[in-house]
This record gives C-alpha cells, sequence and structure tokens, in this order.
C-alpha cells in the first residue's frame, strides 16, 4: 500500500519523538511518505495532490480535528467518490481527538496507530457521512466557498465559544477543558441574544423554526468529550445518516443551567429537552438564517461571521480505515 503520512507538528500530545515512532511504525508496514505541514491549509493542498494523482492508495492524518478537517477537505475538493479517491486513518495527536473517538479510535497516538495497523492488515474499514456547508444563494454570504466537516458546525453561541478559545489560544494559552469551560462562561454573560433568538432554521417542506438562540449541527454522536465523559447534543446523530440539528430558543440563566446539566447527564439515549429545545434527525438538506450576522465554526474551527448557512447531509462520502 502506497501512503502519505500528513503530520501536523503543532500537534498538542504528540512529540517529535513519538511522531518519529509512529513513523516507522507505519512505514514498516506500507510504502509511505510523510510530510510534516507548514502553514495553515497545508495538510488540505497535500490531501487534494493526492486525491488528484494516482499513486497514493491512503492519506494518514497525524494531528488533531483541525488537520483531519483540512485533509477531509482536500481529498473531497471534487466531491465523493468512493471507487477512487484514497482512504482515510487517523492518529490523534489533539487535545480531543473528536472524529478520532468517535470512530472507536484509542485516544492515545501510539495505541490509535497499532489499531489502525491492526485494522489494515484485516482489510477493514467503513464509509462515513459527511456534512457540507456553504454560502445561501441569494444572501450576501453566497460567494462563501462549500467547505466539509467531520462531527459537528455551530452558528451562534457554540461558535463564539470556539472564536474565543482560539483567541486564548494565540496569546499562548494551553488548550485545555477548564480554558473551555472559562470561555462558555464569558460567551454567555456577553451574549447579546440569549433572551430572543436571532436564528431561524429552515427546512424544505416545513414550517420554518424561529427565534433559535444557539444552532449545533451534528454528524455523529458523541461530538465533544469533556475530560473522557462524552456529551450527547444530538445523541440519534451517526456516520451512517444524514445531520441532526439541535437549536434552544432560550439561553437564560436558568435554561442554561437546565441544559448544561442534560448535556452533562446526557447518553446514547437521552440528550436534551424541554419546551425551548428543538432538535431533527437525519436531515439531508436545511439552512440557517440569521438576522444578524453571527460566529460560525466548523469541527471547532473558527471561521467568521455568517447570516446565511446552507447544509447539506453527504451519506457515505469517504472510506475510513479503523
Amino acid at each position: 500500500m502506497r501512503a502519505l503520512l500528513v503530520v501536523n507538528p503543532a500537534a498538542t500530545t504528540t512529540s517529535a519523538r513519538t511522531r518519529d515512532v509512529l513513523i516507522h511504525a507505519l512505514a514498516s508496514e506500507m510504502k509511505l511518505e510523510a510530510v510534516t505541514t507548514e502553514y495553515r491549509g497545508h495538510a488540505r493542498d497535500l490531501a487534494r495532490r493526492a486525491a488528484d494523482g494516482d499513486d497514493i492508495d491512503l492519506v494518514v492524518a497525524l494531528g488533531g480535528d483541525g488537520t483531519v478537517n483540512e485533509v477531509v477537505n482536500g481529498l473531497l475538493h471534487r466531491g465523493p467518490d468512493l471507487d477512487s479517491l484514497p482512504k482515510l486513518a487517523v492518529v490523534p495527536g489533539g487535545s480531543t481527538n473528536v472524529f478520532a473517538r468517535a470512530l472507536g479510535l484509542p485516544n492515545d497516538a501510539v495505541e490509535a496507530t497499532g489499531a489502525i495497523l491492526d485494522a489494515l492488515a484485516n482489510r477493514t474499514e467503513r464509509t462515513v457521512g459527511l456534512g457540507l456547508a456553504a454560502g445561501t444563494p441569494g444572501t450576501e454570504d453566497e460567494a462563501v466557498p462549500e467547505r466539509w466537516f467531520t462531527f459537528c458546525a455551530g452558528l451562534g453561541f457554540d461558535a463564539g465559544v470556539v472564536g474565543r478559545v482560539e483567541q486564548q489560544r494565540e496569546r499562548g494559552k494551553r488548550s485545555t477543558h477548564a480554558l473551555y469551560v472559562r470561555q462558555v462562561l464569558r460567551q454567555f454573560l456577553d451574549e447579546p441574544h440569549r433572551r430572543q433568538g436571532v436564528i431561524t432554521l429552515d427546512v424544505p417542506g416545513e414550517e420554518p423554526v424561529t427565534d433559535l438562540a444557539l444552532s449545533i449541527i451534528c454528524n455523529t454522536a458523541p461530538w465533544t468529550y469533556l475530560g473522557n465523559r462524552p456529551v450527547y447534543a444530538a445523541p440519534k446523530a451517526s456516520f451512517d445518516t444524514a445531520l441532526d440539528v439541535l437549536g434552544l430558543r432560550k439561553l437564560s440563566t436558568a435554561a442554561v443551567g437546565r441544559y448544561a446539566t442534560q448535556l452533562l447527564m446526557s447518553s446514547p439515549d437521552k440528550g436534551p429537552r424541554g419546551k425551548h429545545a428543538v432538535s431533527r434527525h437525519d436531515l439531508t438538506d436545511f439552512t440557517l438564517h440569521s438576522k444578524v450576522p453571527l460566529p460560525f465554526q466548523m469541527d471547532g474551527d473558527h471561521l467568521g461571521v455568517r447570516t446565511s448557512v446552507t447544509f447539506t447531509g453527504v451519506r457515505r462520502a469517504l472510506r475510513v480505515i479503523v
């Protein structure tokens, strides 16, 4: 097998020595080219070249969810093609590694590499669905290019939290769970639309759902972790279906306390619920509109502000070694 290993040298949970060990282990079982990323978007460019050529069978992403997202967007820059595109494997190297853990891989990079080598030896893989987001035609965001995501996207509150975390990391702060909790509290205190939402969920064939203060799009469950505790915002979400949506109409102190407790206690059978909660399962096409520009994130990457985003749930988009 001919493989390209895309290595993020800034991955927070792997040292240079560990990465060398992983590269040696993978190279012992395949013809491996290892490339270290040098700039934002480099992983996408490398995966794009692999997708356009005919000499790579497998692309391995060694890094966090941001690296995985770039690789996926490079592989799928012309759209899904299960018969000709290289397969994907993920070695977790970030602080949360949501996509890798949702696939059932160990959170430890060495153990995950062993699991991938076992899967290659046993020729086991799965085909996963992904989400696609783009600017909505006829709006001021229509020129925004489409982009794939692996596990979640969000317009509004949660994207604001992601943006705050990124700002703190640029100032030298480590990406820890405590950092996220602090930014959630600060976003809540500064959130101007928490009592009167400005987001509308528009699903073809349904009445629009208006006045949402929070909107999260899930492609799998769980989509995040607090330490080793999984959080199920949309328990039915799956790589085998299209997209799920969780919306909240109210973010008062009481409501946030109630829904935060429900998230902490969530399970594969029970997620957030109540009169202010809106959930939709297995949606292939829908749009989120906002009355004002709101922060937008995909796979934990803050992408600026948007007023309208159109989503597509694409089943069977990519083959993954697992």
